[in-house]
């Protein structure tokens, strides 16, 4: 039987091996693997791998591992949001890592309101832990990462590539082929300042629907939309 599902190991090699305790526990006891089954591993950097199952231990699952594809490009798309006030990264990632995404990055704007005494390390690994499981349920060959929250200035200083602002009064617009960032504002969206600023970089401005969308909402929106633009492929 081959399981309906990718599982992860951080180094992925030709041969016998054994699985962490984790994945381990979830090949054989969410999945109820037996020995001679297939499953198909993954290592987040753009490899995938058949595997057979010798010895389905719970704490240290046994494989043996077949054949190593190639390693696919990395994703071209980028996503920066802004840090939120009720703390909707987490269902932000949650959906947007089942799409072929190169990061998440979490900005800090002028009118980012994060809750009061949070924990942003607990929440990025939180998120990290969303982005692993849709890795796997996905069955996507690359990692999405999680980025620690930066100041906007900083992020535009520093990402090289393309901008695709979601802004109301955007256009309908096709989106650039190639690396490029998907910045999305927080609730009240960027302000005029941090919006000149980002038309300085010589982003695109792109208008989602002719409805406000929450804050949540709009990230999701906008990878499917410039995903089945065909702008997720490689330049």
């Amino acid at each position: 039987m081959k399981l309906d599902s990718n599982f992860f190991i951080e180094k992925l090699q030709s041969g016998e091996t054994i699985l962490d305790p984790d994945e381990s526990s979830h090949v054989v006891k969410s999945f109820r693997a037996h020995a001679g089954d297939s499953i198909i591993l993954c290592d987040g950097k753009g490899r995938l791998a058949n595997a057979e199952i010798l010895d389905p231990n719970p704490k240290a699952c046994k494989i043996l591992v077949k054949d190593i594809s190639e390693q696919e490009q990395r994703p071209k798309i980028h996503l920066a949001i802004s840090c939120l006030s009720d703390g909707s990264e987490e269902e932000i990632t949650f959906h947007a890592a089942q799409f072929p995404l190169a990061a998440i990055h979490l900005l800090r704007t002028e009118r980012s309101q994060e809750p009061r005494d949070s924990d942003l390390g607990k929440l990025r690994r939180r998120m990290e832990a969303k982005s692993m499981a849709a890795l796997k349920q996905s069955r996507k060959s690359w990692l999405t990462e999680i980025k620690a929250p930066i100041y906007l200035s900083e992020f535009l200083e520093n990402f090289n590539g393309n901008l695709i602002v979601c802004e109301k009064n955007g256009e309908k617009c096709k989106p650039p082929v190639g690396e490029l960032a998907v910045l999305t504002g927080p609730e009240g969206g960027f302000s005029p300042t941090e919006l000149e600023a980002i038309k300085n970089k010589g982003a695109a401005f792109l208008s989602l629907c002719d409805t406000r969308l929450r804050a949540a909402t709009a990230p999701i929106i906008a990878l499917g939309i410039i995903t089945f633009s065909g702008s997720a492929k490689p330049a």
